[in-house]
């Protein structure tokens, strides 16, 4: 691996911390903050009513570093509060719009595993929102990083085509779109949906709200290419930075808690990286 590559820990509240990344820099934010009265403990919890005022400054900041071509993804969940869904995910994306933030996208995060429970008036949550926002509309995205296998579905569905199959079928409620089926015969990968289906970490390693790697590593894919420079300015047990090494992207993690980063300075001192210490930021770099 490249020795220019390197992986920067801030430690320290990210509103403050952001301020030493330079304008344009990043080319993907991947990040889950505390959701609303979650992690007390630890990061001492927003109330719902208090989030979008306490996190766009935050956006603000992000959208600064961020390059024209970058992307940010969002982490988050709403919360259940007097027996219904409060609305404060709804209005942040109302708020980062005005900021200049376009959302573009949304995906969901299918938990595979989640915990029973049982509720007297919903059934147990299996899914968290992934909500894509960029500055522009032309933004860099490697769509063919993250394609699927057909399966054997395919070939079955594909033997039976009717004529209208075969050939390019206009849309019958007008929105233009159009498909011909029988292009997709030979093929052995299609594109995937906006549906990821990954099961959550069984340990926690010593965080409250570990993510799989598999799920940054999904969207560093897609919207990054090696030694691109990858952000999570809310970094907890690092497991996004971490990925973001492994696939060979430049990375930054900031946390304002001193157990999680040192636990991930920790857990890079142990690898084989170089660490560095310069005023108080630590820089990895691959030997």
């Amino acid at each position: 691996m490249n020795m220019e590559l390197s992986t920067r820990l801030f430690h320290g509240d990210c509103r403050i911390e952001l301020k030493k990344i330079p304008d344009r820099s990043v080319d993907l934010i991947f990040t889950s903050p505390p959701y609303a009265d979650s992690r007390k403990k630890t990061y001492g919890g927003i109330h719902p009513n208090k989030y979008v005022e306490w996190f766009l400054p935050i956006s603000k900041e992000l959208f600064r570093v961020l390059k024209p071509t970058g992307t940010f993804v969002l982490n988050i969940k709403e919360k259940v509060q007097d027996g219904e869904r409060h609305t404060y995910v709804l209005e942040l994306i109302l708020e980062m719009r005005k900021q200049g933030w376009l959302w573009t996208e949304e995906f969901i995060w299918h938990k595979k595993n989640c915990y029973p429970g049982k509720w007297p008036n919903r059934f147990r949550d299996a899914w968290e929102r992934l909500l894509q926002f960029n500055k522009s509309k032309k933004f860099h995205m490697y769509q063919e990083e993250v394609m699927v296998p057909m399966g054997e579905w395919a070939r079955s569905r594909l033997k039976t085509l009717s004529e209208t199959d075969k050939k390019r079928d206009d849309s019958k409620v007008g929105s233009g779109f159009g498909k011909n089926i029988s292009n997709w015969l030979e093929r052995t990968k299609a594109y995937p949906t906006n549906v990821l289906h990954l099961a959550t970490e069984c340990g926690n390693r010593n965080h409250s709200a570990v993510f799989p790697e598999s799920l940054p590593e999904w969207f560093i894919k897609l919207f990054t290419k090696e030694r691109d420079v990858v952000l999570d300015p809310f970094m907890g047990s690092g497991t996004t930075v971490k990925v973001a090494h492994k696939m060979g992207r430049n990375s930054i993690g900031i946390d304002i808690m001193p157990d999680y980063y040192y636990l991930v300075k920790s857990e890079l001192e142990k690898t084989n990286l170089v660490l560095l210490e310069q005023a108080g930021v630590y820089a990895v770099k691959s030997k």
